[in-house]
């Protein structure tokens, strides 16, 4: 695994390995990437960290899930439950909303499950700073939480 220092702008993208990666870390360095105008695809999202209790995580999405819509709950917001569609959701709120900048920069972000054969023959890089620090046992896998909200694989 490579690490990443100085980082121009290329046509091929910059594959993340996200395996045992803290959530916000991760997000907020592949936010700043995308900003840089790179073109960033992330694989292993089933295997992102989340930190805390398993109980706290668990209360917390389940009363995320419960936000919706007054006048009809299909109208909205839709919230996502595969660990691809929620990691971009949570990169996605680290870019700037209103600015073009901020759009573009999200249309270059691909986010997989798994590690898609297409991807094989690129380098993988790791952030040092956004990998877990204490055991395992502190943390919850994205995956794990898709799978009680609901995602079938």
């Amino acid at each position: 695994m490579a690490s990443l220092e100085n980082v121009v702008s290329t046509d091929k993208p910059i594959v993340v390995d996200a395996t045992d990666h803290i959530a916000g870390r991760l997000s907020s360095h592949v936010a700043k990437l995308l900003l840089k105008g790179n073109r960033v695809s992330v694989v292993n999202c089933e295997k992102i960290m989340l930190s805390g209790t398993r109980t706290n995580i668990i209360s917390q999405y389940r009363g995320f899930l419960e936000v919706n819509s007054v006048i009809h709950p299909r109208h909205g917001p839709v919230h996502p439950r595969r660990p691809d569609t929620i990691m971009k959701k949570m990169i996605r709120g680290m870019l700037p909303r209103k600015k073009p900048s901020g759009l573009a920069a999200h249309k270059r972000l691909r986010t997989y499950i798994g590690s898609p054969k297409e991807l094989g023959s690129f380098e993988k890089i790791q952030f040092q700073q956004a990998k877990i620090t204490r055991s395992s046992a502190n943390y919850m896998p994205v995956g794990d939480i898709a799978k009680i909200i609901g995602w079938t694989e």
